[in-house]
Parts: C-alpha cells; structure tokens; sequence
C-alpha cells in the first residue's frame, strides 16, 4: 500500500504544478493583454494630442497670416498718405 500512496502522491503533486503552471501562464497572457490594450490606448491618445497640437499650430499661422497682412495693408495705407501728402 505505501507504493500506491506514493505513486498516488507523485501523480497529485504532477497535477497541482501543471495546474499552477497553467494558471501561472494564464495570468501572464492576461497582463500581456492588458498592457497592449494600455498601450493601444496610449498610441491612440497620443496621436490625437498630435492632432490638436497640428489644429492649433494651424489656427496660430493663419492667425499670423492675418496679422501680417493687416500689417502690410497699414503700411500700404501710410505709404499711399507720405505720397499723396507731398503732392499738396
């Protein structure tokens, strides 16, 4: 009877670490997921940070655009007076 315990005992014991080491790889796999969801979220949330960052670099050029023309349609408007102020 005590070989049929320890055989009994092995094959337990080979059952309880094929049982661990398929939870084990089960919750590896799970953290896996996880963090490649977590980093899918990641790239996406960085790729419209970009997105707004690019609008809004945007709206400053045009904004920019705007000012200089403004500027140069002052300019246009002094110059055109100096002339027309010497013709008088």
């Amino acid at each position: 009877m005590a070989f049929f315990s320890s055989n009994y005992n092995q094959i337990i014991m080979k059952k309880s670490v094929l049982i661990l080491v398929a939870i084990f790889t089960l919750s590896l796999y799970s953290c896996r997921e996880t963090t490649k969801e977590k980093t899918e979220d990641a790239v996406e949330a960085i790729g419209e940070d970009i997105e707004d960052n690019v609008n809004k670099a945007g709206d400053k050029v045009k904004e920019g655009a705007r000012k200089v023309e403004e500027g140069a349609k002052k300019v246009e408007r002094e110059i055109d007076e100096e002339i027309h102020e010497d013709d008088i």
